[in-house]
C-alpha cells in the first residue's frame, strides 16, 4: 500500500520561501507520476505541478510557474517542491499525490487523475 507523507510547510513572509517534501513508502518513484496541489479556505483543492513516472517531464501551472520548482530523489523516494517568492495567495494546505494510470511520460496536474493522497501540510505567508 502506498503512503505519502509531506512535509516543509510553515509559516513564511511574503517574498519567502519553502522547500516541501514528500516521502512515498511502499514503491519506488517510478511506478507513479507524482503531483502537488493546494487547497486555501473555502476554495477547491487546485494542481500545482506534476512529473511523469519517469521523472522526464514536468508542468506546471500558469501561476506557479517561475516560482515554483518539482524534482525528486529517487534515492530518497522523495519528491520536493520548492517555492520561491511567495505571496498570500499561495497559503493553503498543500498537497502530495501518487497516480498510477499515465504513461512514462506523461501526467496532469487535475486532482481527480490521482489514486493516493498525502495528509497535506500547512504553508502560511503573512508578514
Amino acid at each position: 500500500q502506498l503512503q505519502l507523507v509531506e512535509s516543509g510547510g510553515g509559516l513564511v513572509q511574503p517574498g519567502g520561501s519553502l522547500r516541501l517534501s514528500c516521502v512515498a513508502a511502499g514503491t519506488t518513484l517510478d511506478n507513479y507520476a507524482f503531483g502537488w496541489f493546494r487547497q486555501a479556505p473555502g476554495k477547491e483543492r487546485e494542481g500545482v505541478s506534476c512529473s511523469s513516472s519517469g521523472g522526464g517531464s514536468t508542468q506546471y501551472v500558469d501561476f506557479v510557474k517561475g516560482r515554483f520548482t518539482m524534482s525528486r530523489d529517487n534515492a530518497k523516494n522523495t519528491v520536493y517542491l520548492q517555492l520561491n517568492n511567495l505571496t498570500p495567495e499561495d497559503a493553503g494546505v498543500y498537497y502530495c499525490a501518487a497516480g498510477h494510470h499515465f504513461g512514462y511520460s506523461d501526467c496532469m496536474p487535475a486532482p481527480f487523475e490521482y489514486e493516493y493522497w498525502g495528509q497535506g501540510t500547512q504553508v502560511t505567508v503573512s508578514s
